[in-house]
């Protein structure tokens, strides 16, 4: 199902096509070659994925992010998932990788 007002429903913001989900540059990347992927069909949260859409979400090894409700960031209400690649010096010290979301809470 297409949302008309959804950024990610747009077919001409897609990139790579796959069957059931694209990719897509992120229009504000953390990162170079920061990348979206998208399922095509409008759901809100990845618990909502078909079973072969989360198969064709994976199809490729990498390390991710996925912001699911408003608490946890979620500003488009189109499931998609962030892949950032990240960089030697980058920052000062990267340990504890996706804690940093919290900042407090990123060295243990």
């Amino acid at each position: 199902m297409l949302e008309k007002t959804c950024p990610f429903c747009d077919e001409s913001n897609y990139e790579v096509i796959g069957d059931l989900v694209f990719t897509k540059s992120d229009s504000y990347p953390v990162s170079k070659g920061h990348t979206l992927i998208i399922p095509k069909r409008h759901v809100s949260s990845y618990f909502d994925c078909t079973k072969q859409e989360k198969l064709e979400l994976w199809d490729d090894g990498f390390n991710i992010g996925i912001n699911v409700g408003e608490a946890a960031g979620q500003t488009v209400p189109h499931m998609h998932i962030h892949i950032i690649p990240r960089y030697i010096a980058d920052m000062a010290d990267p340990r504890g990788g996706v804690r940093g979301v919290i900042p407090d809470k990123q060295k243990y």
